[in-house]
């Protein structure tokens, strides 16, 4: 990131706004113990550019000044990113990288709802979980693995 153009900074200034714009957007899905949050798909970028990693951050801290909890969401939900896009850069592949998102907010997150929402928490980590192994590993690597195949797709998000 020595060389950072204008292009590629519009590239991770736009990449955090669809995060926070789907993740509001759909908020009835993205914020609580049960939790579909769509915007999670796009953590894969990471994996195929690690300069994403700060596109996703911020975008989730952005998006959880909106949760329920606001402030604690703003901390622990970004930790949980943080945490995941460490371990997403390293991945060997995509399958692995999926796995990270899933982990990470299942325990972070869950401990969050158990602490401050009074929550159980094997089973809001389990909720959040089940939510993330959906919207990641399932419809974020279905998505990526059909863009793979677009070379001027991959072109864009690459360069």
């Amino acid at each position: 990131m020595k060389n950072l153009s204008v292009s590629r900074l519009v590239k991770l200034a736009v990449v955090a706004a669809i995060y926070v714009a789907l993740t509001v957007a759909l908020s009835s899905l993205s914020y609580g113990n049960i939790q579909f949050r769509i915007a999670e798909a796009l953590m894969l970028l990471c994996f195929y550019r690690k300069d994403y990693g700060i596109s996703l951050t911020l975008g989730c801290l952005i998006a959880n000044i909106f949760s329920t909890v606001g402030l604690v969401d703003m901390v622990f939900g970004t930790a949980a990113t943080v945490l995941a896009v460490i371990c997403m850069i390293h991945s060997p592949n995509i399958y692995v990288a999926s796995i990270f998102p899933v982990i990470f907010n299942g325990i972070i997150v869950g401990l969050e709802l158990y602490w401050f929402s009074g929550l159980p928490f094997w089973l809001s980590a389990i909720e959040v979980a089940a939510g993330e192994f959906v919207c990641v590993c399932i419809l974020g690597v279905v998505l990526f693995k059909i863009l793979e195949k677009n070379q001027k797709f991959m072109k864009l998000l690459t360069e």
